[in-house]
């Protein structure tokens, strides 16, 4: 596990001090050890959190000609068999990890290789006799990959402040920051800045000296099926689940460095402990976290799989300093993040870095076994596809004129939404009608389904489609990477901590997008296909219990240790000068969440980590860059 950057230049002579500068940057990625390569254009360089070979894994690693390098983040987990076969082919090894598997699968199979890779990666590759750099991102985006095009040549990075040091222009990106107004956190492949994109899950990309630039997707997650396979049973894709389930935690249990897990209490990271527990001779260290509030306190019921697989368990019940973790968040993001689960995601990873350097987790299970409450809402609004158009159009104004508060209000819009998909989002994200009371006209989005049809316009789900499948697709294709992962990620690498998700595996995810949703959603529970695979593993207890969020108590804080700056930079000039947000309607949320009328943390939260953000943002744009490059932009070639 790593953290990458570098560039390529269309002119001059790559400098090792530009490299190491960026690198500086993401220390907290890889501690352990550094490395850099300068040849003519190009500059790569790492920073290692060393997990497997670790006395001859430095990188960046050469072929054996030293006509191909690389620098990788991540882990192969088939890179054994990879390196039998490439063996066979006469490629010559001089290390025993990973990393090195790479550049002799370029060599020997070009950008068909990539098909051939099973784990989490964001590499790139420098092609020194054609002067060419590959850049690479796995299929779910488990690890970051930023890139931008400028006249100088292109420039990439594990996080946004990689580019930094290098003067990459950071004029701000209007559609990405109206787009985290409605979903909390900016979509691939789009970040704060016009100037720098993501790489897409499972993309690549080639750049060539003089400029020249070739991208392409090399796997996209299949669609969700409504019908079984042909003689597919619900038994024996039961069974093909948990052959491949504990195959996939197999796979990830590979280190050389001490290993656990994330034990939340929740079916899918139990079921990754019970899987482990059963594959290990040792014990598995186990870490859970609890907080003094009964309804976000997992600690019980952590402890039930804990005592029944005899792991070696580390919990404790957390009273975090609010206040000094919420700056921790906004530097380690380097964007507008409004997802508050990354609190417990960093304590957890803050407190399991004390034990082990690797922890597996349960990531996934929701988006791919339909475990969300959310798809069970949006199957039983079905009922409501029947309302008559005039009376939506009715229903609607009627909800326009109600004030913000009454109750009700919210139900009249689920009514009147034109389609089940406009109606999910209305549901599941910051609605329509609170975003136009709530900012000012500039900032709603031009066109509330431009985003979506970048979503859905290499799938058959369109307006028309299964909206469970519809939900589902989104979940795990759009906000499984632009939210979950991306807060896995930061909050594990902060704290030097690899995290591995056994569900996201390629194969397994493929195989449950495969299956249909009356084999995964039944008697108002989801996930029933994977209890069916392993839930008898699990003690009973567990089973009964009703789903939980990995949440904090923020409506409490947020009237408590954390209202004095909320308060303070919501009610601030500063903040209302920006003529983003109503000043009446802001103050309306803040004294009735104050007041407990309400639940406004959801809102609240998103406002304040944009304000903070763009505090930070405004306070690196005022320190001198490590070098200068031109501000002309390149558009970004398909």
């Amino acid at each position: 596990m790593c953290g990458i950057a570098g560039f390529v230049l269309r002119q001059g002579r790559a400098e090792a001090s530009d490299v190491r500068a960026m690198c500086d940057q993401i220390r907290h990625r890889g501690p352990d050890d550094e490395g850099i390569y300068a040849d003519r254009g190009c500059g790569i360089g790492m920073l290692r959190l060393s997990i497997i070979d670790l006395n001859t894994g430095h990188q960046p690693i050469s072929n054996e000609d030293r006509s191909v390098w690389v620098v990788f983040n991540g882990e192969i987990y088939n890179y054994q068999s990879l390196r039998k076969l490439l063996v066979s082919k006469g490629h010559r090894f001089s290390t025993q990890s990973d990393t090195e598997v790479l550049v002799h699968l370029y060599e020997e199979f070009g950008l068909d290789g990539i098909q051939k890779l099973r784990g989490m990666f964001a590499y790139a590759i420098w092609d020194a006799q054609v002067k060419r750099l590959l850049l690479v991102r796995d299929r779910f985006g488990k690890k970051p990959l930023y890139y931008s095009f400028l006249p100088e040549g292109l420039f990439f990075g594990s996080e946004l402040k990689c580019l930094y040091p290098v003067g990459v222009p950071r004029e701000l990106d209007d559609e990405a920051l109206r787009l985290y107004f409605q979903f909390s956190y900016i979509p691939d492949p789009l970040t704060p800045y016009k100037a720098i994109r993501k790489l897409a899950p499972g993309g690549w990309l080639f750049y060539d000296s003089d400029g020249s630039v070739k991208q392409g997707l090399y796997w996209k997650l299949p669609e969700p099926q409504t019908q079984s396979a042909d003689g597919l049973t619900e038994d024996n894709a039961a069974v093909r689940v948990r052959e491949m389930f504990d195959q996939a935690v197999r796979m990830r249990m590979i280190a050389d460095v001490p290993l656990g897990a994330f034990l939340s209490g929740g079916i899918d990271s139990s079921s990754v402990v019970a899987s482990m527990a059963m594959q290990s001779s040792e014990r598995v260290k186990t870490f859970s976290i609890g907080f003094e509030e009964s309804a976000f306190n997992e600690l019980p019921a952590a402890a039930l799989v804990a005592k029944k697989f005899n792991t070696d368990h580390h919990e404790i019940m957390v009273r975090p300093d609010a206040v000094s973790l919420v700056s921790k968040l906004v530097h380690h993001f380097d964007e507008p993040f409004g997802d508050s689960s990354a609190i417990p995601t960093f304590i957890v990873s803050e407190f399991a870095a004390l034990h082990v350097k690797v922890a597996l987790t349960g990531d996934g299970g929701d988006e791919l076994f339909a475990g969300y409450d959310s798809f069970f809402a949006v199957d039983r609004l079905r009922r409501l596809d029947f309302t008559p158009q005039f009376a939506r159009v009715l229903l609607s104004r009627v909800a326009d004129s109600w004030p913000y508060s009454f109750y009700g209000k919210n139900y009249l819009r689920m009514i009147s939404r034109p389609s089940p998909l406009a109606r999910y989002f209305e549901l599941n994200y910051t609605p329509y009608f609170l975003r136009k009371a709530l900012l000012q006209p500039d900032w709603m989005l031009p066109a509330e389904s431009g985003f979506l049809m970048r979503t859905f316009r290499d799938s058959l789900l369109g307006e028309e489609a299964d909206i469970v499948a519809q939900a589902i697709y989104f979940e795990a294709r759009a906000k499984l990477t632009g939210d979950m992962l991306v807060k896995v990620d930061r909050m594990s690498m902060a704290n030097s901590l690899e995290v591995r998700s056994p569900l996201l595996d390629h194969e397994l995810a493929e195989f449950a997008m495969s299956l249909p949703h009356k084999w995964k959603m039944r008697n108002g529970r989801g996930k029933q296909i994977f209890l069916k695979a392993v839930g008898h593993r699990l003690p009973s207890e567990l089973l009964k219990l009703p789903k939980k969020g990995f949440g904090v108590p923020l409506a409490l804080w947020f009237r408590s240790s954390l209202r004095t700056m909320l308060w303070d930079h919501l009610t601030s000039r500063v903040f209302l000068d920006r003529s983003i947000v109503s000043e009446r309607f802001l103050k309306h949320l803040l004294k009735e969440h104050d007041s407990g009328r309400r639940d406004n943390s959801y809102w609240l939260w998103m406002l304040l980590m944009f304000e903070l953000w763009m505090r930070s943002f405004e306070d690196l744009s005022a320190t001198p860059t490590h070098r200068a490059y031109s501000c002309d932009l390149v558009p970004v070639a398909s």
